[in-house]
């Protein structure tokens, strides 16, 4: 989302529901893991980013998007919620090999694996930076099996965002991935011991322990 006008209007819906309940569901999937050191690949807003921090005290956040606008965005409302001493914001786009190897006990990453050309740019980020035994915790949509459920979903979500919202969330779910074929792209990244679970009526998580 390079574009100013797309990046407010994204920032300024409300994703509330759906974003606290990505960082439940983390919570849900490993109840005894404590974040020292997380990566949010694909931040955006940085709303997960401060609800995950805000959640986790003692973690330190790295939060890493390709988007200008959406990180300037992402500055403000760290700073805002006083959190900029937690949340480290880069701008970069994937592959780049300045991640940091090894170096996270914890990798997270919401609806970024739609936007990918390539979906494997994503996952050897994760095996890249992720430490053995670290969380993994992937939320995207699912694609729905034809265009006219799409657009129930997006009148059932969406329908009183601002038309550059609706139209970015249809052709998203359109983009999106079903979880046999992220199955596939998981196992091609020699990470098929992440469990893939359909959530809801539009998402996928992808969660486990990573092991090189």
């Amino acid at each position: 989302m390079d574009d100013p006008e797309q990046a407010r209007a994204y920032a300024g819906a409300d994703f509330s529901e759906p974003h606290q309940a990505f960082v439940e569901r983390f919570t849900q999937c490993f109840p005894r893991h404590r974040p020292r050191r997380a990566l949010d690949i694909g931040c955006s807003a940085a709303d997960i980013t401060i609800r995950f921090a805000r959640a986790y005290p003692g973690c330190d956040l790295t939060g890493v998007d390709g988007a200008p606008a959406m990180l300037a965005l992402a500055r403000e409302v760290t700073a805002r919620a006083e959190l900029d001493n937690r949340i480290h914001l880069r701008e970069l786009r994937l592959p780049d090999v300045s991640l940091a190897r090894r170096a996270f006990d914890t990798v997270i990453s919401n609806s970024l694996l739609h936007h990918l050309a390539d979906p494997q740019v994503l996952w050897h980020a994760v095996a890249d930076c992720a430490e053995p035994g670290a969380a993994v915790f992937i939320m995207d949509l699912r694609r729905p099996d034809t265009p006219e459920q799409a657009n129930r979903l997006v009148l059932e979500y969406s329908g009183n965002e601002p038309d550059i919202l609706r139209r970015d969330f249809f052709n998203s779910l359109l983009a999106a991935y079903r979880p046999g074929e992220i199955s596939g792209q998981l196992a091609r990244a020699n990470l098929s011991g992440l469990l893939v679970e359909a959530v809801g009526d539009r998402h996928v998580v992808v969660h486990g322990h990573f092991r090189p």
